[in-house]
């Protein structure tokens, strides 16, 4: 579903990705880690087309992103941020419908598919649907976040640290929530995060970034015994 192929990007003459490859299969759960500037937003970024390799090739769905459309693009992957992004003069229903509305879907399967989403959240429509963000704590603004990016119904979805700010209690809840909606869904996601422990708990697969360079990208089995330095301090940085 993604495959990067020899990719390189700089900004300026700041290599920020140098010869990255690697491929996500269809309905894989990737977790990106390493420490800040290790290049694991950019990755992101280039699967979607907010950013063009300078080198190398980033697929898509078996396109180059090049190729695309970028609008048609973005509405092939969801988003998830971690400060969620919600729009505060929305409601949670208008706020989980929005893309739909874009792509001018009929009203009345909005309605549909937003209550469909919000039920898979844990957040029923009848209680949730009318509220503001402003309604929300942090982990349901954040559930919202993960509807809204499944609305449209798109193969791939991004996750850019969702759980980061969250408190341990909360980020303990929604990691099982994920690993209950992934488990319905089985969409091809790509998750960043600073946390080991987090890769391990909701990644089939775990990419590790240092300075640009993937020096590592396996299963959690085989990273949790890798002595690779970078991989072996992030391992140590979750004990």
């Amino acid at each position: 579903m993604i495959d990067f192929d020899h990719v390189h990007f700089r900004r300026g003459t700041r290599a920020v990705l140098h010869d990255v490859t690697f491929t996500v299969r269809p309905g894989e759960t990737v977790a990106l880690v390493g420490r800040s500037g290790a290049g694991k937003s950019t990755v992101l970024k280039l699967i979607n087309r907010m950013l063009e390799p300078d080198d190398g090739i980033v697929r898509v769905d078996g396109r180059d992103t090049r190729a695309w459309d970028s609008t048609s693009l973005r509405r092939h992957t969801g988003y998830v941020l971690q400060e969620v992004g919600l729009f505060p003069h929305m409601t949670v229903t208008r706020n989980v419908g929005l893309v739909p509305a874009l792509l001018q879907w009929p009203p009345a399967r909005i309605q549909a598919r937003t209550d469909e989403l919000l039920d898979l959240v844990g957040l029923p429509p009848d209680e949730f649907g009318s509220r503001w963000p402003d309604e929300l704590s942090g982990g349901q603004r954040q559930r919202v976040g993960v509807a809204r990016a499944l609305a449209a119904d798109p193969p791939v979805v991004l996750m850019d640290e969702p759980f980061g700010s969250l408190d341990p209690i909360t980020r303990a809840e929604l990691h099982r929530e994920f690993r209950r909606i992934q488990q319905q869904v089985r969409k091809t996601v790509v998750l960043v995060t600073h946390d080991m422990r987090e890769a391990f708990a909701l990644a089939d697969r775990v990419g590790v970034l240092d300075e640009g360079m993937l020096v590592a990208y396996d299963e959690p089995s085989v990273l949790r015994a890798s002595s690779q330095p970078a991989v072996a301090l992030l391992l140590e940085s979750c004990q």
